[in-house]
């Protein structure tokens, strides 16, 4: 299968699929941090929408998408930053592919667009971590869990208003450990190996609506 796998610097997805022996390129506008620029395409992904795919999996930013964000919509709402984001998002939505999966976390898009079709977890893949993530759907199956573990630590402090603050000790400390935006935006998309196996091998290989296709 010729898939699409839209910003995604990191490559987890696409390493996965080129295993199982698809041609999989990646698509970022940041160089690859995965180990294999020979399949990863580093422009702007927009134009590449209108070649013909067998499958897209998207990424898009969250940015300005993210519930984890809401003290700052109003000001995004302001300048146009969350109506760029709405809209980029959206081009996938709209794209001619006859599969396709947008992940994004919890925000706006459920209700700007729709609920999602399902939301999971690194922990239901074998990855010790939380992080609640969206996906939206066309022509593909909800993932599966493959090895239920346990949801990992978390991070708890009181802010400067005295109020009780908790996030997953995992996304904490990348964040500490950025020095830019861009970084902290890298580390805050991650994709976990469980989920990306997952996503490889039940979008192709376990998809039964594909095997139906091919009858």
């Amino acid at each position: 299968m010729k898939i699409l796998v839209a910003c995604e610097e990191s490559q987890a997805v696409t390493i996965e699929l080129r295993k199982l022996g698809h041609e999989a390129y990646s698509c970022d506008i940041l160089p690859c941090s995965g180990g294999h620029p020979e399949w990863h395409l580093q422009q702007n992904v927009i134009p590449l929408l209108k070649e013909k795919w067998d499958m897209i999996i998207a990424f898009p930013p969250c940015t300005h998408l993210a519930c984890s964000g809401a003290r700052h919509f109003a000001e995004k709402i302001k300048d146009g930053r969350q109506q760029q984001g709405i809209d980029f998002f959206m081009q996938f939505v709209n794209a001619d592919c006859p599969r396709i999966a947008i992940e994004n976390p919890i925000g706006i898009m459920s209700s700007k667009y729709r609920k999602p079709d399902q939301i999971i977890q690194p922990w239901m893949f074998g990855d010790k971590y939380t992080k609640s993530t969206c996906l939206w759907l066309k022509g593909l199956p909800k993932l599966k869990p493959t090895n239920i573990v346990e949801h990992g630590e978390y991070f708890e402090w009181i802010d400067k208003n005295g109020k009780k603050k908790r996030q997953p000790k995992w996304f904490f400390e990348a964040l500490k450990k950025a020095k830019t935006s861009e970084e902290r935006s890298i580390l805050r998309s991650k994709t976990f190996p469980g989920i990306a196996l997952a996503m490889a091998t039940q979008w192709t290989i376990d998809n039964e609506l594909l095997k139906k296709e091919g009858e």
